[in-house]
């Protein structure tokens, strides 16, 4: 990693339909354009993506995705309006913000949720995408959103019987009648506030329970001990449920037809390159090894011993954009075997 650098410029950049998005630059005002997505929908833009890019070679940029952090109205306000949070809004801002400051084509990194956004952004403006580096890789398909919301189950089912009797204490959904994510998303949607934060504590249980396979024992936190304020947590659950929902009944207004994977060959030239634990049990090794059969020339490290994160992978985000500084394409990164 490069030691932590502050942003020497942000702002707040008004939208069409009265949104702001928060972002924010660091590292050279000369260097290579590079854009960093983050997880959720509805996550944090952290400090830490600033040093996967070597500040002296890289003019990196940070997007606060629209309803999270300091980008406004904050998802868990009255004044958020579902209709105005959509994946094509999302890719909308991008697009904004990269006019807004110039850049014709910049490096998009991605973890998590990032990475559906970058393919996507990538899908509908391949002139501005000069590469792509993705780490924990998804594509928010349906089998995606199905596995991670009720297929899990089967390793964690206390902690998704919890979640499971949450639901139906606030909803009139049952299991195995419809979709979990869809009514997650219509409790979110109410004006009970005591239902909404009910759930959002339930859900963010969930996803801790889950998502930290694969950390080192020392950085595992008790399940129930959400370290975000509940505002926070209650916008995470809103964008999570609203846009998973939308993306798992493949809506054609959010989704390309037959979703992500039908449209990868569309971005065969695009240099690839993708970081995934083994261990991700959030989201399994199945999506990149999926991308890496579409796009032959893609890069893939799988890395054994860590799961939706880890140092390692980390370690190989970085030397991956520090590949794509020293020849334009991650040429440096393919693995042994």
């Amino acid at each position: 990693m490069y030691p932590p650098v502050l942003p020497h410029d942000l702002g707040m950049l008004e939208t069409a339909d009265g949104s702001t998005v928060y972002w924010e630059e660091s590292g050279n005002p000369r260097g290579i354009p590079a854009l960093y997505l983050h997880g959720g929908p509805g996550g944090a833009l952290r400090p830490g993506y600033r040093r996967r890019f070597d500040p002296a070679r890289f003019r990196i940029i940070g997007l606060q995705q629209r309803g999270a952090g300091l980008s406004t109205p904050h998802a868990s306000s009255p004044e958020h309006r579902r209709e105005l949070t959509t994946t094509p809004r999302l890719l909308d801002d991008i697009d904004a913000l990269r006019h807004h400051l110039g850049i014709e084509k910049w490096l998009v990194s991605g973890v998590s949720w990032g990475s559906t956004l970058a393919l996507h952004h990538a899908l509908r403006s391949p002139e501005a995408v000069a590469g792509l580096v993705l780490v924990a890789v998804t594509t928010t398909s349906p089998q995606e959103i199905d596995w991670i919301t009720e297929g899990v189950q089967i390793l964690y089912p206390e902690e998704w019987d919890r979640l499971a009797s949450t639901v139906e204490a606030l909803s009139g959904w049952r299991r195995g009648s419809g979709r979990l994510i869809d009514a997650v998303a219509e409790i979110m949607a109410c004006d009970d506030g005591e239902a909404r934060t009910e759930m959002a504590v339930a859900w963010m249980d969930w996803e801790t329970s889950h998502i930290q396979i694969g950390l080192p024992l020392e950085q595992v936190r008790p399940v129930g001990l959400c370290e975000e304020p509940i505002a926070e947590q209650i916008a995470f659950t809103e964008l999570v449920s609203h846009h998973w929902s939308r993306h798992a009944a493949l809506d054609p207004a959010w989704v390309p037809s037959g979703g992500v994977l039908a449209h990868l060959p569309e971005l065969a030239g695009i240099p690839l390159c993708m970081v995934h634990g083994r261990r991700d049990v959030s989201g399994p090794m199945s999506t990149p090894w999926a991308i890496k059969k579409a796009l032959a020339e893609a890069v893939l490290h799988v890395v054994e011993g860590e799961g939706h994160g880890g140092d390692h992978m980390m370690e190989l985000w970085t030397r991956a954009t520090d590949s794509f500084a020293d020849h334009g394409d991650f040429s440096s990164m393919v693995p042994s075997r």
